[in-house]
């Protein structure tokens, strides 16, 4: 449920960096290493689901020496940090970022320190294509009980599941390096 929903979403970001470059002559600026929206962005959304995904993907597929070193930051993670995941300027959670972070792509140039250039040069930031953030949507309802098809569609069509977005700089990661802890406990 989750993965094809991140499908969906990698599927539609391709589509509408294909068609930016395209249209504008002009290439993507993000590339591994880069991390500032990583350091700056204060209130990433993430939906339950998505951190269910997080929680199992840390929890049971990171492995050491990044394991040790992303506990060590969940666990003193404070609000309004950046994001606890971002070790050495990469992602530990890349193949399942949230779909705030797969979206968030910026073109012509790399953003300055302590810019967010939504707010500096919005022309510059892809604006999603919102069938493609629907669909994916529409692919989560089931985790949050709505499976008849009248309902997923009033759910998409009044942006219910937004009421149920949190931030990820809010979260209490300490709860994640506990169960983490307790994992590896019981594996050895």
């Amino acid at each position: 449920m989750l993965l094809d929903a991140y499908a969906i979403i990698d599927d539609g970001i391709a589509v509408a960096i294909g068609a930016e470059e395209e249209k504008r002559d002009i290439k993507l600026s993000c590339k591994k290493g880069c991390d500032s929206c990583c350091r700056t962005h204060k209130d990433i959304p993430v939906y339950p689901l998505e951190l269910v995904g997080i929680y199992w993907f840390s929890t049971e597929k990171i492995v050491q020496p990044v394991r040790e070193i992303l506990k060590r930051q969940l666990a003193s993670h404070a609000k309004g940090d950046p994001c606890p995941f971002l070790i050495n300027s990469s992602c530990s959670i890349y193949l399942i970022r949230p779909i705030a972070c797969r979206q968030f792509n910026v073109f012509s140039r790399q953003c300055a320190e302590g810019e967010d250039p939504f707010y500096t040069r919005r022309d510059d930031v892809l604006t999603p294509i919102k069938d493609y953030t629907d669909q994916a949507f529409y692919a989560m309802l089931p985790f949050y009980g709505v499976t008849d098809e009248d309902d997923k569609i009033d759910a998409i069509e009044n942006n219910l599941i937004h009421s149920l977005v949190r931030i990820l700089q809010s979260c209490s990661w300490k709860e994640l390096d506990r169960i983490m802890t307790d994992f590896d406990a019981k594996k050895h």
